[in-house]
């Protein structure tokens, strides 16, 4: 097979993070764009990790002849849970490999955009994020999307996500492709049903937040479910709020709704909004933890569902997580 790949854009070069998609709908259409990428990488050096699913997988590794230099690393360890995980994990990965040498790590992987549209929304979210959040690390991935499984949703939020499309041998520019924050910007904020029935706890002016964080724990103390998941839940509250109290203006507000099966709580302030659409996929000062601007990177990744809503009146954050 030709392993040459004419580009319409520049080769990837330097550290900078490049984004490519890649829509297939049979085995030979993903082994026509993957083989070259990955060939191509191998004689450049790069390291070359396969992160799909075990059927995509398989097409990839036999494609290239059970090449041994190709990883194939479990897509669950990769994509993980929940969408900070995946961007630390990818980071993680980057630097172990670029530690042992390897100029650029070059990934073929597949989102798990799981069954429902709420998962949906998280990973279309993930999509646009890593455009900003991989930026300074040496990975190049070509993101692989089956037409004939996803749903149309899904396609097109790809479409709007990655900067660079890759058709048979060629990498052309997207024409279709939204500036991350703005595309962030635009993503709804789902309806939550809970919160339309009575809260279990609702305080309009938070005074005391050791005292509120009693008041919470002792109403999740009666929520069934796993204990690591309402622990987890309590944690990222009794962050959130205080995040809220540090940097929001007053009064804070808090509602908490509980149900057999969810626990989801509402945090509201009346300070000038947090702006930032990508707040949250990482440290707000990188790997120097003691500068705090920790709390929404941590309610991320304790909670399943993390939505922020800003105005002229302030910020909402509203936290949710399943229990079953």
């Amino acid at each position: 097979m030709d392993t040459a790949l004419p580009h319409g854009v520049p080769p990837a070069s330097g550290p900078r993070y490049r984004h490519d998609a890649l829509f297939f709908s049979s085995p030979d259409e993903l082994a026509v764009a993957t083989v070259p990428f990955i060939r191509e990488g191998l004689a450049a050096g790069d390291a070359v990790v396969v992160a799909a699913s075990p059927a995509t997988a398989d097409v990839v590794r036999q494609a290239v002849d059970g090449d041994e230099r190709v990883r194939v690393v479990e897509r669950g360890a990769s994509y993980a849970r929940r969408t900070p995980a995946a961007v630390t994990e990818f980071r993680r990965l980057a630097d172990e490999l670029s530690a042992a040498g390897a100029p650029r790590i070059r990934v073929v992987g597949e989102t798990d955009f799981g069954r429902t549209e709420r998962e949906w929304l998280e990973w279309q979210r993930y999509e646009a994020v890593v455009n900003d959040a991989l930026g300074p690390w040496p990975l190049w991935g070509l993101c692989v999307f089956d037409t004939t499984r996803l749903p149309e949703p899904v396609l097109e939020s790809v479409a709007r996500t990655h900067p660079t499309v890759v058709v048979g041998r060629t990498r052309t520019p997207n024409p279709r492709f939204v500036d991350p924050a703005g595309y962030l910007r635009g993503l709804p904020v789902p309806v939550e049903p809970l919160q339309a029935t009575l809260p279990r706890l609702a305080v309009d002016d938070v005074a005391d937040p050791i005292a509120l964080r009693h008041a919470v724990a002792a109403e999740l103390a009666a929520v069934g479910g796993p204990r690591e998941a309402v622990e987890d839940f309590l944690l990222a509250v009794d962050e959130t709020t205080s995040n809220a109290v540090r940097h929001g203006g007053p009064p804070v507000g808090l509602r908490l709704w509980t149900s057999a099966d969810r626990v989801v709580c509402s945090v509201t302030d009346h300070g000038p909004g947090l702006d930032d659409p990508f707040a949250g996929y990482g440290p707000a000062h990188g790997e120097d933890l003691s500068r705090g601007g920790m709390g929404v990177w941590l309610a991320r990744q304790l909670c399943d569902h993390v939505d922020i809503s800003s105005g002229p009146d302030g910020v909402t954050v509203r936290l949710s997580t399943a229990l079953r």
